[in-house]
């Protein structure tokens, strides 16, 4: 929820890793059990129906893992709730702002999106924002800027009924320098948000904020109720081989259930990653039968948004395998 190798690599080459244009006025009250590694489609859409009993957690789709159909023009983000409910039988949604870049503030867009959303009985849970400038850079002015772009998310959250936005904590400088302009940034932001009741929320997103103890203090220096994390199960690379090739091998790690324990207590989301998966349909990078563990002990009811953004199985199948396996594993635990 950028999250990771594939997310900045298209992100960077649409050009959207510079900070957003400045907002115009918004008028508020218009507003699987198979072998992976050899069948490519191994979990069939009809899996996607399989009920999810009693669990102590919503699930939810997060958008990315439709993004190689949706930046093939395959479909649009006007499309996304009905192919959420219809072929995945999954009610709640997770945008990333990438796919609607300008109809932030485009009324008729917007209650379009909500018309199909409320037609299909689909719940719109968050924005997740990117390319809007750097909420802790180290330059005041440019700070503000990120902050001003990130408005118009904020306001159109709102108008879709959306619990949060999520951002980034960035900026180049030390992990000191940063940890005190993103608290600043974040806190500023989330001020602007509590007007329209809606949640600030920090994904562990590469850098500093893979390392969740850095995050978590950040997220107590805003001083802000309303700001919160997104623990993300496979986002903890800290440091690349290659400083900014977001392709490359990680060279610094952060333990990932240590991780997520630590952000648990502020989180407002959950992003359920998977890659890939073994023949016995369980995720291969993480453990969900220690991760999820995590997840109930901190108390959270709210979604768990499959982000699929492996290579093997088609985007279809590994949303579906995801959705299998935290409905197995929750089933269990």
């Amino acid at each position: 929820m950028i999250s990771t190798t594939n997310r900045r690599r298209f992100i960077k080459s649409l050009g959207l890793i510079s900070a957003g244009v400045g907002a115009g006025p918004f008028l508020l009250n218009t507003f699987a059990n198979t072998n992976c590694k050899s069948v490519k489609n191994a979990i069939p859409p009809s899996m996607a129906n399989l009920s999810t009993g009693d669990l102590f957690f919503k699930i939810s789709l997060a958008q990315w893992s439709l993004h190689k159909t949706l930046f093939d023009g395959k479909m649009t983000n006007l499309d996304f709730p009905e192919k959420a409910k219809n072929d995945f039988g999954i009610a709640a949604v997770e945008y990333v702002n990438v796919f609607f870049k300008d109809k932030a503030r485009d009324q008729n867009y917007l209650s379009e999106l909500k018309k199909r959303c409320d037609d299909n009985g689909v719940k719109s849970v968050l924005i997740m924002c990117d390319g809007e400038g750097s909420l802790g850079d180290l330059d005041k002015k440019l700070r503000n800027e990120a902050v001003e772009n990130h408005h118009k998310w904020v306001e159109a959250a709102h108008f879709l009924d959306c619990h949060s936005i999520r951002v980034n904590a960035r900026g180049t400088g030390s992990r000191e320098e940063i940890a005190k302009t993103a608290a600043e940034g974040l806190h500023d932001l989330s001020l602007y948000a509590q007007q329209f009741g809606l949640n600030v929320i920090v994904e562990n997103h590469g850098g500093y904020s893979s390392n969740g103890k850095w995050l978590t203090e950040v997220i107590k220096s805003t001083g802000m109720p309303n700001c919160g994390t997104l623990p993300d199960f496979n986002n903890f690379c800290i440091q690349r081989e290659k400083e900014g090739d977001w392709t490359s091998p990680c060279a610094e790690s952060y333990d990932r259930y240590t991780g997520t324990k630590e952000m648990m207590p502020f989180a407002r989301g959950v992003s359920g990653k998977t890659v890939d998966f073994d023949a016995q349909g369980n995720c291969i990078e993480t453990d969900y039968y220690k991760m999820l563990p995590i997840i109930k002990a901190a108390g959270y009811t709210g979604h768990i948004g499959i982000e699929y953004e492996g290579d093997i199985l088609s985007e279809e199948a590994g949303i579906s395998a995801t959705k299998a396996l935290l409905e197995k594993v929750g089933a269990a635990i």
